[in-house]
């Protein structure tokens, strides 16, 4: 979503927990418009925005660790 989009969609203060995931998500991707980025800053409350990147941090670690034990155990 670009800035004038979300300009027009998130009109209110506050935000959804699927904008905060799709902000996580592109943080954790490395690429984001420096005005978006600045928009969604201001907007987020860092409390929730915290929440849900240390939520999806450890969904990709279990994801990770899965994985690995499932490469492993189908070697053996």
């Amino acid at each position: 979503m670009t800035g004038a989009q979300c300009r027009h969609v998130c009109r209110s203060p506050t935000m959804n927990s699927l904008r905060y995931v799709q902000i996580v998500l592109w943080s954790f991707f490395g690429v984001r418009k420096r005005a978006d980025h600045a928009i969604d800053l201001q907007r987020a409350r860092p409390v929730p925005l915290l929440l849900v990147a240390v939520g999806l941090a450890a969904l990709f670690v279990v994801g990770l660790v899965s994985l690995a034990g499932l490469a492993v155990r189908s070697l053996s």
